[in-house]
C-alpha cells in the first residue's frame, strides 16, 4: 500500500516538474485508454475488497483493456464510426458499477 502511494505522489511530481501535451490527433485514444485503465484500477479495488484479487489478471486486464480500447477507436476512426462514444459509455457504466460496490462494501464493513 505504501508503494502505491510513493509511486502516486512521485507521479504527481514529475507531471508537475515536466509537463506534456498529448497531439490532438491522439488524444481520444489516450483519453479512452486512460477510461479502461482506470476500469481496470476500480475492477481490482472491488476484487481486493471481495477477497479475490490475483494480481496476474489484474495485470494482464490493465493493459489488455487499455490496448483492446485504444484499438476500437483507432479502428472506428478510419472506419468514419465513432466508437469512442461507444467505449465512453461501456467503460463509464463499469467503473460507476465497481465503484458503487466498493461503496456498498465499505458501508457495510463500517
Amino acid at each position: 500500500m505504501i508503494l502505491a502511494i510513493v509511486g502516486l505522489c512521485l507521479g504527481i511530481v514529475l507531471g508537475f516538474l515536466f509537463p506534456w501535451s498529448i497531439p490532438v490527433a491522439y488524444s481520444k485514444l489516450f483519453s479512452i485508454a486512460l477510461l479502461a485503465s482506470l476500469d481496470s484500477v476500480f475492477g481490482g479495488i472491488r476484487a481486493a475488497s471481495e477477497g479475490n484479487f490475483d494480481d496476474k489478471i489484474f495485470i494482464s486486464g490493465f493493459f489488455s483493456n487499455a490496448l483492446l480500447a485504444a484499438f476500437l477507436v483507432y479502428v472506428g476512426d478510419h472506419l468514419g464510426i465513432d466508437l469512442y462514444y461507444v467505449a465512453l459509455l461501456a467503460l463509464g457504466l463499469r467503473i460507476f458499477n465497481n465503484l458503487g460496490i466498493i461503496r456498498q462494501y465499505l458501508l457495510k464493513k463500517h
